[in-house]
């Protein structure tokens, strides 16, 4: 077969034999999976760069869970932190992280395939991944936090199945499950509370960037943790008054939080529970930040509508979350999260005219997506109360 007879092809990317006369575009029963043609898509020079990028996409699949234990490696050894001060020998590493020359090296070698270390001469450095690391603590944060999830997706079969018992994601996020979140202690909350701490700046940052807080005159934050959205959102603006809602447990670290940033003269938190109690009014714009996602759809419902009823008429709400469907980041808003929620026992990941829907069943209007710089992140949809 010469290159002038090849054609497009919807699914082998865009090179295959032609289709059958007559029945242009079609493709043969079972193509892609024949051992023949695959062993002549190996071969032929034109198909062969697409073969083998497929045949490392799916070792990548089957390998993805070794790569993420050398990322943890790194992150528990603290080699990240290490090499940020400069390119140093294997020997002065493996003294510095504990380990042997030997394993040393191997961990090195795994990490530089990985982009995550370079070599540089007989010396060791950041490598791109690497150096996005460091000064990140809410990327390490997470990888160290994937250890529970990886003890959920042990048996990702009895997981789909709901035959699994309870799950550690489940104890690890208590409220998903409890019939009233509100009697949790400060210890069951404590774990997941500082987890989303230390990763809010990033996603503040990209809310914050994306939409203007100075024309409001009060922000009502609605499970806003300990204060860490609400913090920035204040800070960014001076004028800007903000009022946090939250378990009672958390909405105390949120004032812990207010008192040490100087924000207590415009800044409050109140305790409660968003599925059962009034929220606080006299807010002119609300925020949502990665609240819904982990609720299933009558839990999401019934907090938009409780925001709905605090909100003045044109008030806003800034809603953000991770969302399925993202382009060029389905896999982390449809497998990751997907998995994730599962095994944390509520919510699901929606995509933007899913949550468009919501809102507008919540009785928001002008429910529009506003762009973020790293969609993979958030995304940020923003509606308004007629």
């Amino acid at each position: 077969m010469s290159a002038l007879t090849l054609q497009a092809h919807p699914t082998n990317g865009g090179l295959g034999p032609p289709a059958p006369v007559g029945v242009q575009g079609a493709k043969p029963p079972g193509l892609l999976s024949s051992p023949r043609f695959r062993s002549w898509a190996a071969a032929f020079p034109l198909t062969r760069p697409i073969a083998r990028r497929r045949a490392r996409a799916l070792f990548d699949l089957c390998a993805g869970f070794v790569y993420s234990q050398v990322l943890y490696s790194c992150v528990q050894l603290g080699l990240f932190d290490i090499l940020a001060e400069g390119p140093q020998g294997a020997d002065v590493l493996a003294r510095r992280i504990v380990l042997s020359v030997e394993a040393t090296g191997r961990l090195l070698d795994a990490a530089i395939s990985l982009k995550l270390v370079a070599r540089r001469g007989d010396n060791f450095a950041l490598g791109p991944l690497g150096a996005a690391m460091v000064g990140n603590p809410g990327v390490a944060a997470m990888i160290e936090h994937h250890a529970v999830l990886y003890a959920d997706l042990r048996q990702p079969v009895e997981l789909l199945r709901g035959t699994l018992p309870e799950t550690a994601l489940a104890r690890y996020w208590p409220y998903a499950s409890a019939s009233r979140p509100d009697s949790l202690s400060a210890p069951q909350l404590a774990g997941y509370t500082a987890l989303m701490a230390a990763s809010q700046p990033m996603i503040a940052d990209e809310i914050l960037h994306a939409y203007r807080l100075g024309r409001h005159r009060c922000l009502l934050d609605v499970g806003g943790g300990d204060g860490s959205f609400a913090s920035a959102a204040a800070a960014q603006n001076p004028a800007l008054r903000v009022s946090l809602f939250d378990l009672p447990p958390v909405a105390a670290w949120a004032r812990a939080r207010f008192q040490a940033a100087g924000l207590a003269d415009r800044a409050t938190a109140v305790g409660g529970n968003f599925l059962a109690d009034s929220l606080p009014e006299g807010a002119d714009v609300a925020s949502l930040v990665r609240v819904l996602h982990d609720h299933d759809d009558g839990a999401a419902l019934a907090i938009l509508g409780a925001v709905h009823r605090a909100l003045p008429p044109r008030g806003t709400l800034l809603l953000a979350e991770p969302m399925a469907g993202t382009r060029g980041a389905e896999p982390v808003g449809d497998a990751y999260f997907g998995f994730y929620l599962l095994a944390m026992g509520a919510g699901r990941p929606r995509t933007p005219a899913a949550f468009q829907a919501m809102l507008h069943e919540a009785g928001f209007a002008r429910a529009r997506l506003v762009a973020t710089r790293m969609p993979m992140l958030t995304r940020l949809i923003v509606a308004v109360k007629p």
